[in-house]
């Protein structure tokens, strides 16, 4: 009887401890995103979504600012398993050359054509990021992207001659601001802001989310609408890290990553409107560009980009036949 007990006793002792570890299971999420941008506001609803669903079972942390890492440190600690999730955007075409059609000036007219992309080509991106050892639970936004700087109004390719422009660390983006006469200058957005208060670089490009939330209209002249670029942001994993938790936290996780994209693209649209009038506020000059100049200026960068990567001319193709 004794022994029964005992056994008993124990069973019961292993249960709580199975328990406990379960809710102590803690799933970090670092990103770039400063303090209300559109990256701060899409993790934190995945993890508000996510935690409902998972309930004891495992707790999504979200640390932003680069707290964590840059990007590139971010998708290391992927592999190392030292986080759970990332949200890079323009790095990915760094990770595979497929994710480097998104670099393509303005090769994605709305968000309506991003979702057929997505929904029609996910798997192309899904097989590229499998084949590096991630995987893509989701699609949020980093958004269309627009120049400033503190030398001039840009209205045409030839504006940009000469102006120091902060880029991501991506080969195209480098490779079509060279192609409009800029010198593009690849640093980790964290470092960007005191870059451009202290003049080591004249101006930079991205949504209208980041450059407000990172502050830059306090440090810039002239914002120049240019939509140059879309760039989606993935909610990333590791695919053999995530492939070790639980089989109903993962479908939790997973539906919730497809979930929140509605409120991502609805927060995105409305931020857009909103931001703006902030960049105004401050004082900077806006301008619409001439896009035509600028998607005229942009063959060379389509072409180079279907002679050199592998598929690259098709899926260029099959991208462009999706917008309507």
């Amino acid at each position: 009887m004794k022994l029964k007990t005992a056994l008993l006793g124990a069973a019961v002792a292993f249960a709580f401890a199975s328990t406990g570890q379960a809710a102590d299971l803690k799933l970090p999420f670092g990103h770039v995103g400063k303090p209300g941008s559109l990256f701060e506001a899409s993790v934190n609803a995945f993890a508000e979504c996510s935690n409902k669903a998972l309930g004891d079972k495992a707790e999504v942390q979200t640390f932003g600012s680069s707290q964590l890492g840059k990007d590139k440190e971010l998708l290391q600690k992927l592999k190392l398993g030292q986080i759970t999730f990332s949200l890079p955007s323009s790095v990915m075409s760094s990770v595979a050359d497929e994710f480097g059609v998104f670099e393509m000036p303005y090769i994605i007219k709305d968000r309506e054509h991003m979702k057929r992309v997505q929904a029609e080509l996910g798997d192309t991106f899904q097989k590229a990021a499998n084949s590096k050892g991630y995987r893509i639970l989701g699609y949020f936004e980093n958004g269309f992207r627009h120049i400033t700087n503190n030398t001039r109004p840009i209205n045409k390719p030839e504006d940009l001659a000469g102006i120091k422009l902060r880029t991501p660390k991506g080969a195209w983006r480098v490779k079509m601001f060279k192609l409009y006469g800029a010198n593009p200058t690849p640093m980790a957005f964290s470092e960007v802001f005191t870059a451009l208060q202290t003049a080591v670089i004249d101006g930079q490009e991205n949504p209208y989310a980041q450059i407000a939330s990172a502050k830059f209209q306090e440090v810039q002249k002239y914002l120049s609408i240019t939509g140059h670029v879309y760039t989606p942001a993935y909610i990333l994993v590791s695919e053999k890290n995530f492939a070790k938790l639980p089989e109903d936290v993962r479908g939790s996780l997973e539906k919730c990553a497809v979930d929140t994209q509605a409120f991502v693209y609805d927060h995105a649209a409305k931020l857009e409107t909103e931001l703006l009038d902030v960049i105004k506020a401050a004082g900077v000059a806006v301008n619409n560009a001439d896009n035509a100049a600028f998607i005229a200026a942009s063959k060379p960068i389509y072409d180079e980009f279907a002679s050199s990567v592998q598929g690259g001319a098709e899926l260029i193709t099959k991208v462009q036949g999706l917008a309507k």
